[in-house]
């Protein structure tokens, strides 16, 4: 379902070198491909859940009626996940815990600012990074149209989280913008170790014939031997395109800054402009959607999203 370049693990000798068979190793992939969908699965549940609970907290009323369109938008991405690993795999597997803990935290804040930045802008930010990733690789066309089609919604979910940013953050004072930027970066590192510590993928080895152990000393040992300068540059990348959300949103500043940094180049983030790697994937979507709505000719009206 994905290219071996594009499953970090294979990059591993001890792991290459014990899947060399080319059935056990694409059974290998698809099962790591069973794991990133159940994750993003249990993703748009918590975006339902949390798009839910905005419709008590915002007071605008235009928000809420957006919170609510997102709230069914999310219970489409749901349903659509689910059929998806029912037909492929039969279940999902379960939530990590770091990934079901941070979910929870989000949706059970009471503060407006954490259910923002925490799903809109965070979780959404990983999806968007996730789904252009998915779209660009899968070799599943069905995958491929279901990451463009839920991309049509998720890349107004982060407009919304951006729009939001752009009218609040700059009228914060430093102690409450301090205390915003500390929750994010609690969060972003969240994020980072969840989907990058072993041990939450433990118990998915010994069917391949990989001893754990053996793997996670051979994930620490490449991380030891990786240059400490080096920084990711592949735009689909889930960690560049959430930390370039943070940093459009005005959420990292000087104080945060050596914490993203030792990720991306921030100075060249800034540089790309306001584009995110999902935005010409979901126009496409759009266009294509726009095909089937009007076909028989009927005009084309604008999207009240934008």
């Amino acid at each position: 379902m994905m290219p071996d370049d594009q499953v970090p693990l294979l990059r591993l000798p001890y792991v290459r070198d014990t899947l060399s068979d080319p059935r056990r190793r694409t059974a290998f992939i698809n099962h790591m491909q069973l794991r990133n969908f159940s994750s993003i699965l249990h993703g748009e549940q918590g975006a339902l859940n949390l798009s839910a609970s905005l419709c008590h907290v915002l007071k605008d009323q235009g928000a809420q009626e957006y919170a609510a369109n997102q709230t069914r938008e999310e219970a489409r991405h749901v349903t659509a996940f689910a059929m998806y690993v029912r037909s492929r795999w039969g279940r999902p597997v379960e939530c990590s815990a770091a990934l079901k803990a941070l979910l929870v935290e989000i949706i059970e804040a009471p503060e407006v600012y954490k259910k923002i930045v925490g799903m809109q802008m965070l979780v959404e930010g990983l999806a968007m990074g996730a789904f252009a990733q998915g779209f660009r690789h899968s070799r599943d066309p069905l995958a491929r149209k279901l990451f463009q089609l839920v991309m049509t919604d998720e890349a107004f979910h982060h407009k919304f989280g951006k729009i939001w940013a752009d009218r609040t953050i700059p009228h914060l004072s430093e102690a409450e913008r301090a205390i915003v930027e500390d929750w994010t970066a609690h969060c972003a590192q969240k994020l980072f170790f969840d989907r990058g510590a072993p041990n939450q993928m433990a118990e998915m080895f010994e069917p391949f014939g990989l001893d754990p152990q053996r793997v996670v000393e051979a994930i620490a040992e490449r991380r030891k031997a990786r240059d400490p300068g080096m920084r990711i540059t592949n735009e689909t990348n889930i960690f560049r395109v959430l930390i370039k959300t943070l940093l459009k949103a005005g959420l990292i500043t000087e104080r945060t800054r050596s914490f993203y940094a030792l990720y991306v180049d921030l100075d060249e983030l800034r540089a790309e402009g306001d584009r995110m790697v999902g935005d010409d994937i979901a126009e496409e979507g759009i266009r294509y959607l726009q095909e089937i709505n009007f076909k028989d000719g009927a005009r084309p009206v604008s999207i009240a999203a934008e």
